[in-house]
């Protein structure tokens, strides 16, 4: 445990939040080069196996699964799309964009085996996919 001056020590707690925010925030949402004129995101994902199934979760909020694409090509596994900004804030003033918008793509490879889609969902921003295995 270490010894804080009394007189700084919310303020450096304070700084060490804010530094730990900005490492999640490079962390979880990766700006990489596209394959175009424009930068891609890559949004976080988590991977999950069970004896019969690999379980896929992947933060895209405020999309549907309507408005992505996924794929399975050559043992890896392929998320893309476009998140856009609503209509009426498309000439806003912005302040603070932390939340991703544009071209994302992110490509997983997945663990030796063959696999089929076996559900699909959108729950509270994480789009969950479940593969079974073949």
């Amino acid at each position: 445990m270490s010894i804080h001056d009394p007189k700084s020590w919310m303020w450096d707690e304070a700084l060490e939040l804010l530094e730990q925010a900005e490492r999640m925030q490079r962390r979880y949402f990766r700006i990489t080069e596209g394959t175009g004129r424009y930068p891609i995101w890559e949004p976080p994902a988590d991977i999950f196996e069970t004896p019969s199934h690999l379980w896929l979760m992947v933060a895209l909020p405020g999309m549907t699964t309507a408005q992505l694409h996924v794929e399975i090509d050559a043992g890896a596994l392929r998320i893309s799309g476009q998140r856009t900004l609503p209509p009426q804030l498309r000439f806003a003033t912005i302040h603070r964009l932390e939340i991703p918008y544009g071209q994302y793509q992110r490509l997983i490879q997945l663990p030796p085996g063959r696999f089929e889609f076996d559900q699909r969902e959108m729950t509270n921003g994480l789009l969950i996919l479940s593969l079974r295995k073949l």
